[in-house]
Parts: C-alpha cells; sequence; structure tokens
C-alpha cells in the first residue's frame, strides 16, 4: 500500500437532480462563477492536495458548463440511490491521504477558511449551523471505513453526533428550491 501523503483530499458531492429547484443548481452561476465551479476553486484554495467532483445526473450539461480545473471528476452511476452512494464513490477515488473534506456543491456561505479550519485538527469536524452539525465535514482517514459503509439512501450526518463543531454563518442556507434561489440573487445583488 503506498504511504500516507501529507496532504488532504476534498469531496464535492454534485451528483443530484436538483429535482425541487428544477434545474442542475451545479450550473448557477453566482458572483462570477457557477457554485460546482466555486466550491472547487475553495477547496483547491484550502489547500485540498486533490479534489474529487461527485457527478451523477445532467453529468454531461455540468461538464459543459463548468471549468472543474484542478480537479478530478468521477461519475457515480448509482446516483439516483442516494448520497449515501456519492461518499462510497468519492472515497474509493481518493488517493492516499491523511483526511478528507466533504462538502457539496451548493452553500453560498462556504469559504475557504471555513474549510481550512474544519481540517487543521485533523479530527472529525462539522460545519455548525441551524442546531446541528452538518457537512461540510472533515473526516481522518481512519472514518473512512465507515464512509465505505454508508447505506445508499443514507448521507453521514449520524457519523458527525460527535464531531467538534465549527460555526457557519449563514450555513442553512443551500440552494434546493426556487425561494432558496431568490435568497441566493438577493445575496448577488447586495455584493454589487
Amino acid at each position: 500500500m503506498p504511504s500516507i501523503t501529507s496532504g488532504i483530499g476534498a469531496i464535492i458531492l454534485a451528483a443530484g437532480a436538483s429535482v425541487r429547484l428544477g434545474r442542475p443548481k451545479q450550473t448557477i452561476m453566482f458572483r462570477g462563477e457557477t457554485l460546482l465551479d466555486r466550491a472547487v476553486r475553495m477547496s483547491r484554495a484550502s489547500g485540498a492536495w486533490e479534489t474529487i467532483v461527485v457527478l451523477g445526473a445532467f453529468a454531461n450539461e455540468i461538464r459543459k458548463a463548468c471549468q472543474l480545473e484542478g480537479c478530478r471528476v468521477v461519475q457515480n452511476s448509482d446516483w439516483m440511490n442516494g448520497m449515501g452512494s456519492s461518499i462510497r464513490r468519492g472515497i474509493q477515488s481518493l488517493r492516499e491521504v491523511e483526511g478528507a473534506l466533504i462538502l457539496t456543491c451548493d452553500m453560498p456561505a462556504l469559504t475557504t477558511a471555513h474549510l481550512q479550519v474544519l481540517a487543521a485538527s485533523g479530527k472529525l469536524t462539522a460545519s455548525l449551523y441551524d442546531g446541528r452539525r452538518a457537512v461540510p465535514a472533515y473526516f481522518p482517514r481512519g472514518m473512512f471505513e465507515l464512509l465505505l459503509q454508508l447505506e445508499d439512501n443514507r448521507g453521514a450526518s449520524h457519523l458527525l453526533s460527535s464531531a467538534e463543531p465549527i460555526p457557519l454563518p449563514g450555513g442553512e442556507l443551500d440552494i434546493d428550491t426556487p425561494e432558496d434561489m431568490r435568497q441566493l440573487n438577493q445575496l448577488e445583488d447586495r455584493s454589487h
């Protein structure tokens, strides 16, 4: 087995069909870039040694609309079975790393600094918003086996109950519905 590098990995979950939104959220523009490209840029800037993007629904459309620079794109052919299948696909695709950040592509409050704080301790950490621990989160390598055992339709939130919480102000806004899209547009307007 190859030796573990001194780096960490990042897995961006972007396989969902955005059913409630009615269009691929990955390709929505925010502050001059798609939400997915923004997540890739931040994970790379956070110091992640490698960034894996897990695509599923609309993969071809997303590849055409996004730059996806400096990351490795993997396809989850089982994306319709749930987030657990995408997390497993991402973990299986990582090279030898000390741990992994797991994040979604649709959180406008996310910052590079927040990802750096999550990974800094090398221990299990989770973002805290809306009174709960959730992704983005950092999982040390010792937890990869648990992530590989996730049920298809279950994410990793149950593994985060003992995680060190790192507050993420505004983290409750993720882009799932037309109402969320209106809030995103308001943020965009305020930035001009």
